[in-house]
């Protein structure tokens, strides 16, 4: 009776403990405190960017993937205009959109950053996930930098690296 009752103890203890935890970060109070709307769309000049991200990497083999945490940082490299990004789509392995982050356009002030947190158990994403950015900035404005750094620590084992967006049109 004893060891049932120390049992039920300790997982109720544990199941109590435990939280709800997000599986990406997708805060919308984040893009909405940042929102904005664009009346002078003829003078900003357009662009998209493509940014690979990995949510897993293949670990021995084929057969087994380790799971990352990446950091998708949005970054205005002007130091003197703001710019404005109009979408942030993420897409699966198999080119399939999973979400958009924010349905608005948005600013970035002069030298400002911003990220979007892809968790560790979101791997929704795969070993091939991506973004697609649409933004304007003004004419001779230095384009807009994304960076994704993945990133996981098991024990003392660390393993991180980092990728850069490419300009597609």
């Amino acid at each position: 009776m004893k060891k049932f009752i120390l049992l039920s103890f300790v997982t109720i203890t544990l199941f109590s403990c435990m939280e709800e935890k997000e599986i990406s970060s997708i805060n919308p109070e984040n893009w909405s405190k940042r929102k904005i709307t664009l009346h002078t769309k003829d003078s900003l000049e357009y662009g998209k960017s493509y940014l690979s991200i990995y949510s897993q990497i293949y670990s021995s083999s084929e057969h087994k993937t380790h799971n990352l945490t990446a950091m998708v940082s949005l970054r205005n490299t002007s130091d003197l205009d703001t710019i404005y990004i109009l979408k942030a789509e993420y897409f699966d392995t198999h080119g399939t959109s999973l979400r958009s982050y924010f349905n608005h356009p948005i600013y970035l002030a002069p030298l400002e950053t911003t990220e979007i947190i892809i968790d560790e158990m979101d791997i929704e994403g795969g070993t091939g996930s991506n973004f697609i950015f649409e933004w304007n900035a003004p004419k001779d404005c230095p384009e807009p930098l994304f960076e994704g750094v993945m990133n996981s620590t098991v024990g003392q084992q660390g393993l991180s690296f980092t990728t850069q967006s490419r300009r597609i049109k």
